[in-house]
């Protein structure tokens, strides 16, 4: 009952930002009517880092409560390496949502569910009975929805693929350096990395209006103040607790909030094969939270 109650909160805090990363994709994906995609995660990612940079200062929760812990000697070369595997994940996510729906791309992208415990294994992670399993209940969710008779992904969806595996290098990346640093800067570090990197990427390769920047206001609040600065500090703050492959399983339920927000504000459509896509990913999330109650 004790692991019961200190499994709790870190999981809370998996599935809250599992909530807000899902109808982020509704936000991206209206984001890129006006904005084109590197732009819209440069603006996105430094408004965020600012959100939280100015929130750790006002709110004395939030500030390092040790020294040893909180030092930017050590936080700046973690966040560093965060934050260019970060703008990796983002920006192929971001190009790949142009080309297809949101609800898609939030499972897609849940595939590090299944590659976050196969890659944890180099790393001395263990990986349970309740893990497999519901990894592969993850898995078969995510191919039920996303992939077609003729076993061809649709266009865009090859780019939030490949950015599924830059997800899995964060995830573990997060889980073991969010116990060596204080959290809070680890964020601000990695979200103004991979919005300066961001940045600098869409002044080379897109066109950015006043007008269109205007437009996506919205879009960019949500995707800044939430989806940023929010969802993934409950990531780092719960990361801390949670195990690697335990956490994964949550956080790809993103994919289901997805469908769930592109249907409700988007109306996007989903079959009867990807609805029983959904309801394997919420059935792999409950045999995980059996294994770590049980550990």
């Amino acid at each position: 009952m004790q692991r019961s109650s200190r499994a709790f909160i870190p999981d809370l805090q998996l599935l809250l930002a599992a909530f807000i990363w899902g109808f982020a994709f509704v936000a991206q994906r209206v984001g890129m009517q006006t904005m084109p995609p590197i732009f819209f995660n440069s603006f996105r990612f430094l408004l965020g880092g600012l959100a939280l940079l100015a929130a750790s200062v006002i709110f004395p929760a939030l500030k390092p409560a040790s020294s040893a812990s909180a030092g930017w000697r050590k936080v700046l070369p973690a966040g560093l390496l965060c934050g260019v595997i970060l703008f990796g994940g983002a920006t192929l996510q971001q190009m790949g949502i142009v080309y297809t729906t949101a609800g898609k791309a939030g499972f897609i992208t849940g595939l590090y569910v299944v590659l976050v415990p196969l890659a944890g294994l180099f790393w001395g992670h263990r990986m349970g009975i309740f893990s497999i399993l519901g990894a592969i209940l993850a898995a078969a969710g995510l191919y039920l929805l996303s992939v077609t008779g003729q076993f061809k992904l649709a266009p865009g969806d090859g780019l939030v693929l490949l950015g599924a595996f830059f997800w899995t290098a964060h995830v573990l990346l997060i889980a073991r350096l969010s116990k060596t640093v204080d959290p809070v800067r680890l964020s601000v570090t990695q979200f103004f990395v991979c919005g300066i990197l961001s940045l600098l990427a869409g002044l080379f390769f897109e066109e950015l209006t006043w007008a269109g920047l205007s437009a996506a206001l919205l879009p960019l609040l949500y995707g800044g103040l939430l989806s940023v600065g929010v969802g993934y500090t409950l990531q780092v703050v719960a990361q801390v607790k949670a195990r690697p492959s335990h956490a994964a399983v949550i956080l790809s339920l993103e994919g289901a909030f997805a469908v769930l927000g592109g249907w409700l504000l988007l109306g996007e459509t989903l079959s009867l094969r990807g609805i029983i896509g959904c309801i394997l990913m919420l059935a792999a999330m409950l045999v995980s939270q059996q294994g770590i109650l049980r550990d």
